[in-house]
């Protein structure tokens, strides 16, 4: 970590979203199940139950890797690409202060994830 006030900038942006999204995933009213005597009453409660799902699930996601990111800070190796191991451009950090990889390393894992899941697309696709 090159630049320890830079760090210590991070930290409070990251501690402040941290305690944010704490919050938000604190509140599942919307995940309760009501019963409805009407059918369409009953697929609406359920879509909007799974939509309150997946933004859950986004939040805590997120959660955790501002729970990594603080974390890195403590250990000094902020700022840091968890793959190359080298320095993470001020621009991503900026913008995503939580990333744990540079912008080439990110960029490989996101095809990598991409290429895994095109078999389970083109499956999904010929069954249509």
């Amino acid at each position: 970590m090159k630049n320890i006030p830079e760090a210590l900038d991070y930290r409070q942006i990251l501690e402040q979203l941290q305690i944010e999204l704490v919050r938000e995933t604190q509140g599942r009213d919307e995940l309760a199940i009501e019963t409805s005597p009407d059918s369409l009453d009953q697929i609406q409660h359920a879509s909007e139950r799974d939509y309150a799902m997946g933004a859950l699930e986004r939040r805590v996601e997120r959660l955790r890797e501002v729970r990594d990111a603080l974390q890195r800070i403590q250990q000094q190796t902020y700022g840091i690409c968890d793959e190359c191991e080298e320095s993470i451009s001020p621009k991503r950090l900026a913008a995503i202060p939580w990333a744990p990889l540079c912008i080439k390393c990110q960029h490989s894992a996101d095809q990598q994830e991409s290429t895994a899941l095109e078999p389970a697309y083109q499956s999904f696709a010929m069954e249509a």
